[in-house]
């Protein structure tokens, strides 16, 4: 018999912390608890995080996901808000309505919420460091009363930016923002305007933060740094530009095993790996599956942080009791 020829070589720099965040684990736990307690369906308005498996996966539970309240049949079933957070209008518009609803915001981005709300309290015209159309800045925004609020994109934003007292200003940022990108367009706004005020605390989150971390530390010589997340989460979006920005060769974002650049790999290559806070761990386990059928895998963690974050549930859902399949799936498994 013909010797079975060896596998060609390949180096994966596993990222730690990656994936799940405390605040995407509270939010599709509040999903899987109120189906529950409550039976389907449960309205959940627009994606409770941004990835597919995880929206897939609640649909089967008996989750259905609506764009708007309007969307939302008066048969007594709650509906759920998502993670990203909501204008006040739509929490006002369940209320008058009298609809079931669960706020699944994530505490961090509450936070924001009240920094923003304070600032106009303290009377200063907001300046939001985010992306337009995001939800979270939907969100945001729509905490303020109009005209209170101006987005900032971009130190060209900064540069374009007039406010009618520049000595009345104070700034937040979008959660889920990359820190170095965020922190030149905040000294822009600190050169230009030197009387704004910042928050109480930093409004980029500990998963964000950390997750940026551990991709600059693997990112160097790194031939490929794929991040496992959705194309419309944009933690995970920021973390292919911090990969390739800290000297990853190139960096893909990849939903599955499917959008694995093959073709871009050879024996003694160096591969990284992430994953977005709303990836769960199922996704990166089967990308690590597809790489061991294909090479002889050496496999490196690069642990940056230990996350210990948890964020409760409300009171309501958390006599809830939860299968250990239920369990499972919540925290990132199939």
């Amino acid at each position: 018999m013909s010797a079975v020829p060896a596998k060609p070589k390949l180096t994966i720099r596993l990222c730690e912390p990656r994936g799940f965040c405390a605040g995407v684990d509270r939010a599709i736990q509040i999903v899987v608890l109120a189906l529950k307690k409550y039976g389907a369906p449960v309205y959940v308005r627009h994606e409770i995080v941004h990835n597919r498996f995880v929206v897939e996966g609640l649909k089967a539970m008996g989750a259905v996901f609506v764009e708007e309240l309007a969307d939302v049949p008066d048969d007594g079933q709650p509906v759920v808000f998502s993670a990203h957070g909501v204008p006040k209008s739509v929490p006002a518009e369940a209320q008058a309505r009298e609809l079931l609803y669960l706020d699944a915001t994530c505490p961090l981005v509450s936070k924001v919420h009240k920094q923003a709300m304070l600032h106009v309290k303290r009377g200063r015209h907001v300046i939001l460091v985010g992306h337009k159309g995001h939800p979270e800045v939907i969100g945001t925004m729509g905490q303020l009363p109009e005209g209170t609020v101006s987005l900032i994109e971009s130190e060209a934003d900064v540069e374009a930016f007039a406010p009618a007292d520049p000595a009345a200003l104070g700034f937040v940022t979008q959660t889920t923002l990359s820190v170095d990108d965020t922190s030149g367009i905040v000294a822009a706004l600190q050169d230009k305007f030197p009387e704004m005020q910042a928050p109480s605390s930093d409004s980029i989150c500990y998963a964000t933060t950390n997750r940026q971390e551990a991709v600059k530390a693997a990112a160097q010589g790194a031939d490929l740094f794929l991040i496992v997340g959705a194309p419309n989460s944009s933690n995970s979006k920021r973390l292919v530009e911090v990969a390739t920005g800290a000297g990853a060769l190139h960096g893909a974002l990849v939903q599955g095993v499917d959008d694995i650049p093959w073709d871009m790999l050879g024996d003694g290559s160096v591969v990284a790996v992430s994953a977005g806070a709303s990836a769960p761990e199922v996704l990166t386990s089967a990308v690590l599956d597809a790489f061991r059928a294909r090479y002889d895998v050496t496999i490196d963690l690069v642990q940056t942080a230990e996350e210990t974050e948890y964020f409760p549930v409300m009171r309501s859902l958390r006599d809830t009791p939860l299968a250990p399949a239920d369990m499972a799936f919540v925290n990132g498994g199939a």
